[in-house]
C-alpha cells in the first residue's frame, strides 16, 4: 500500500489527506494543536460537495513518528517552509518525492527551468537556500490546489464547492510515474487530480486569482463574493487580473482569458481567501509569495502594476500592523 504523508494538514491538507485516504492510500498527517488532538481521536471529517467523509489517519506532530513514506505532500504557508524543510528528513527514503502544494510562486521556479534564468534562487522565499539543501530539486514536485476549504472546528474541514482539482508536476516538465503515483489516490479518492507539463502555467493561473482576491480582501475584511459585490472594487480586481496576465506572459505564459470573466467567477464566491483567514487567526501572511516577490518579477521583467502594487502595499502594512509579516 501507497503511504502517503500530508506535512502540515490545516484545511488544504486535511482535505488532501482525506482524499488520498479514501483512495485507498495509508496516509499519515503531521499536524499540531487542536486540530492534531481532534484528528487522533476522531479522525479528519470533510464536508463537501459529494458529502461527508470521515477517515482514520495517523496524526503526529513529530514526522519522526511516522518514518519513511512513499510520498510527501507539504501544504504548510510559505513562512513555514524553512520549518517543515528542518523537520522532513525522517520521512525521506531515498527515493520519496516531495510535492509542494503551496500558494504563489514557488521557491523553485527557476530551478529546473530550461529558460534563460535557470538556476536563479528567490531568497525571500527560500532564505539561506535551506528548503533546497535539505529537501533538494531532485526530490521535488510542483502542486497547484484549487480547494476553497477551512478548517470550521478542530479535526472538521469544509470544502466550499465541487471545483476541487490538484495539479501535479515536475519542474522539468516531464511527467513522472512518482507523480502519477499520487494522482492515482487522489482521484481515487474523489478529486481530479491530472498530472500535467506545464506546472509553471498552473501556478501562474492560480496566482492571477490570488493577485486579485488576496490583497482587496484584507483590506475590504471580507469574503470575495461581498467585496466584489463593489463596483470599484470589481473594476479595480479587472485591473489587477490584467496586470497579473500582462506579467504572466512576460515570463512566457498567456492565460488567455478574459479577466473580467475571470472576476465575475471569483464575485460569485462567497469564501474568504487563506491570507484573511491567516490574518483574522492570527498566523503568519503570505506576503512575500504573493505580492512582495510577484512585484519584484515585475520589476524585472519591465511590467507595470499600478493597481495590485497599492492594494499589495496596503495589504503589506496591514499584515505589518498585524504583526504578521517581517520582512526577510
Amino acid at each position: 500500500m501507497t503511504r502517503i504523508c500530508v506535512f502540515g494538514a490545516g484545511a488544504i491538507g486535511s482535505h488532501l489527506a482525506t482524499r488520498a485516504a479514501l483512495g485507498g492510500a495509508e496516509v499519515s498527517i503531521v499536524a499540531r494543536g487542536p486540530h492534531l488532538a481532534a484528528v487522533r481521536e476522531k479522525g479528519i471529517t470533510l464536508h463537501a460537495h459529494d458529502g461527508v467523509h470521515n477517515v482514520r489517519v495517523q496524526a503526529e506532530s513529530d514526522p519522526a513518528a511516522i518514518g519513511p513514506v512513499d510520498a510527501v505532500l507539504v501544504t504548510t504557508k510559505v513562512p513555514a517552509l524553512p520549518v517543515a524543510a528542518r523537520a522532513i528528513a525522517p520521512l525521506l527514503g531515498p527515493d520519496t518525492p516531495v510535492a509542494f502544494v503551496t500558494n504563489g510562486i514557488p521557491w523553485w521556479y527557476f530551478l529546473r527551468h530550461g529558460g534563460p534564468r535557470e538556476g536563479e534562487r528567490i531568497p525571500l522565499l527560500d532564505p539561506g537556500a535551506e528548503i533546497e539543501d535539505r529537501v533538494g530539486i531532485a526530490r521535488t514536485l510542483g502542486g497547484v490546489v484549487y480547494s476553497a476549504s477551512a478548517v470550521t472546528e478542530p479535526g472538521v474541514v469544509t470544502s466550499e464547492h465541487a471545483d476541487i482539482r490538484l495539479f501535479l508536476g515536475e519542474p522539468d516538465g516531464s511527467v513522472s510515474e512518482r507523480a502519477r503515483m499520487i494522482a492515482r489516490h487522489i482521484e481515487a479518492g474523489g478529486m481530479s487530480c491530472p498530472v500535467v507539463a506545464d506546472i509553471r502555467h498552473r501556478i501562474w493561473g492560480k496566482l492571477m486569482g490570488n493577485l486579485t482576491s488576496g490583497p482587496l480582501c484584507i483590506l475590504s475584511r471580507s469574503d470575495m463574493k461581498t467585496t466584489l459585490a463593489d463596483p470599484a472594487l470589481f473594476a479595480a480586481a479587472v485591473r489587477i487580473a490584467d496586470e497579473g496576465a500582462a506579467l504572466a506572459l512576460a515570463y512566457g505564459h498567456d492565460l488567455a482569458t478574459s479577466s473580467e470573466a475571470r472576476i465575475r467567477r471569483s464575485g460569485m464566491i462567497a469564501h474568504k481567501p487563506s491570507i484573511l483567514q491567516d490574518l483574522e487567526l492570527g498566523r503568519a501572511m503570505e506576503i512575500d509569495a504573493l505580492c512582495t516577490v510577484p512585484l519584484d518579477l515585475a520589476r524585472q521583467a519591465g511590467v507595470e502594476m499600478p493597481t495590485f502594487e497599492l492594494c499589495a502595499r496596503l495589504a503589506t502594512q496591514a499584515a505589518r500592523a498585524a504583526g504578521l509579516y517581517a520582512a526577510a
